[in-house]
């Protein structure tokens, strides 16, 4: 499902039916020109931007696992991890001091904005995030970052029309 609407901030605009968004699982919505996912996953609604900070891949077919109890979407590009419920990058860090002590999962801070989902009546909402300040997923909902995702999708359109 995918929908373009404008949305006024702070208010909750209408993704559908709770029952269609189980049954999917994953939607790609539009809303203003912000491209989400939203995604049910035992029992809950999660909603973030659908292209990963790092380098603008698509969340929509990303993996999802419990990582140190943070539940986590993979993205299949570069295999970021990325917390459902707060957008915190996550990673597995070592330290090449410590050969004895086992690798632990770590936080590099927010980096994916998150949006948030809530159902009245089997209806599911969404209200965009207004947490300030930059969010690094922010650059791929920008002019300049629709465009370079353009033009990587052509680029690699153009080497599968080659090959």
């Amino acid at each position: 499902m995918s929908k373009e609407e404008t949305v006024e901030s702070g208010k909750p605009f209408l993704v559908g039916n709770k029952k269609d968004l189980i049954e999917t699982k994953r939607t790609s919505i539009t809303v203003g020109e912000r491209v989400l996912l939203i995604i049910h996953h035992e029992g809950v609604f999660y909603a973030l931007d659908q292209h990963c900070y790092h380098a603008g891949g698509s969340l929509l077919n990303g993996d999802i696992e419990e990582l140190d109890n943070r539940l986590c979407i993979v993205c299949p590009k570069h295999k970021y991890k990325i917390s459902l419920k707060n957008g915190e990058g996550i990673y597995n860090a070592t330290n090449p001091k410590e050969k004895d002590k086992p690798p632990c999962w770590k936080s590099k801070g927010i980096k994916q904005r998150v949006h948030k989902v809530t159902e009245v009546d089997g209806k599911v909402f969404l209200t965009l995030s207004e947490t300030p300040g930059w969010i690094e997923s922010d650059y791929y909902q920008s002019e300049k970052g629709r465009a370079d995702l353009k033009l990587e999708m052509d680029l690699e359109t153009n080497k599968s029309a080659k090959s």
